[in-house]
């Protein structure tokens, strides 16, 4: 029992000199990947006017509401 506790607490210490030595490094001097590039979005197009947002659209509503076509026989 002894045996296996020893072996136990060397582990442990042979991992926390192996992680303390990789963070003391720093992330900069390990080499590393280059990361791909996103591809890039094409630009959306021009937006255009609807229907409500058009002046001249509104004012031939605005005139067919108050002069209504006569209906025929």
């Amino acid at each position: 029992m002894g045996k296996f506790l020893l072996v136990i607490l060397v582990f442990a210490a042979v991992t926390y000199l192996v992680t303390r030595a990789l963070q003391e490094r720093g992330p900069g001097e390990r080499p590393s990947l280059p990361r791909p590039k996103a591809p890039k979005r094409p630009s959306p197009p021009p937006r255009s006017v609807a229907p409500d947002d058009d002046e001249e659209f509104l004012r031939d509503l605005d005139r067919k509401r108050l002069n209504p076509p006569d209906e025929g026989p």
